[in-house]
């Protein structure tokens, strides 16, 4: 397949060196607003290119690849996720889906720390006394937090963003402990400073802090139950820029405002948008719209490798990227 012929659309607005370098590679269809899409428009979007960019906002479900037009041979996400799309359905009818993995892996374990201490050390309570002019002064008894230094951190998915969130953490000085599906090799351990617990019960309810660093697979879901968050120490703070489905969201936000947990930082939430309204409301809760990857350069480098999958792709190759079964 020639790449100068290959037509792609994309469902969002991208950095604009990526949309330029798209334009000069393919037949790219723009978009002139950044605003979603709906089901709809994706699917007339899929009718006559070859290659979807979606995002990871964007669903792609079942019904819609059906729908697709016989030309659509990839789908090309600009996301290190790929469960918005039906990828086993979209494989059974030819059509490849790659991701952008490894891009985010800095920026979402910046993201992970900044909620561990905005949390812990209550920033944004301190941000509102001053932004509303409530500040009387300082006092030995105002907004105490809890240091970090000797804390225990339980990392639930010791990929590439736990690694570097342990990294990170051993510089606040805190005692890193994890769980993951596989057990990292010795000298891994001992590099990274992390302690592996084969239970996840055990390792949950032994934390001060535990950070969600896990994908969203149907072995995951609510892997963090109503059973296993009461585990939880009543003076744990739970973190999560991973995915919301991790969390039974209503679970945690009863648990919060009984006051059974001391506080919690998430980046992400179970029905996307649809926050639980009394978690909102609740002041132990820092909460973030999905911004844990959202840096100039972490965007720029997803927009790269998209354009690799394309461009790979167009030359007759298996997408570097490309999302396989054992990944599911």
């Amino acid at each position: 397949m020639r790449s100068d012929r290959l037509k792609v659309a994309l469902t969002r607005r991208l950095p604009h060196v990526v949309e330029k370098r798209l334009d000069e590679l393919f037949d790219v269809q723009l978009r002139d607003e950044d605003t979603p899409l709906n089901k709809k428009e994706i699917i007339d979007y899929m009718q006559d290119v070859d290659v979807l960019v979606p995002c990871i906002s964007d669903v792609v479900d079942a019904p819609m690849v059906a729908q697709a037009g016989k030309n659509l041979k990839l789908i090309a996400n600009f996301g290190a996720g790929f469960d918005n799309i039906d990828v086993t359905t979209a494989l059974q009818r030819g059509i490849l889906v790659s991701n952008t993995p490894g891009v985010v892996t800095e920026d979402t374990a910046d993201m992970t720390m900044a909620l561990i201490l905005s949390v812990t050390r209550r920033i944004p309570e301190g941000i509102v006394v001053m932004q509303t002019g409530q500040w009387d002064g300082w006092s030995p008894s105002a907004f105490l937090g809890g240091r970090l230094t000797g804390r225990r951190l339980g990392i639930l998915g010791m990929g590439r963003i736990g690694k570097a969130v342990a990294i990170r953490a051993k510089a606040f000085g805190m005692d890193i402990h994890y769980h993951n599906r596989r057990r990292l090799d010795r000298d891994l351990e001992k590099q990274y400073s992390v302690k592996y617990w084969e239970s996840l019960d055990q390792m949950v309810a032994r934390m001060d802090v535990l950070s969600i660093n896990c994908p969203h697979t149907p072995s995951t879901f609510h892997l963090m139950n109503a059973r296993r968050l009461k585990l939880l120490k009543p003076s744990a703070v739970v973190i999560n820029t991973s995915r919301g489905e991790v969390i039974d969201e209503n679970a945690l936000t009863n648990m919060l405002q009984n006051e059974e947990l001391a506080g919690a930082g998430l980046d992400v939430y179970e029905r996307g948008r649809e926050i639980n309204p009394k978690l909102i409301k609740l002041k132990n809760v820092v909460l973030l719209p999905h911004m844990g990857s959202a840096t100039h350069e972490g965007r720029i480098e997803m927009g790269e490798k998209v354009i690799i999958n394309i461009k790979t792709f167009a030359d007759g190759h298996r997408p570097p990227d490309q999302v396989v079964p054992s990944m599911l």
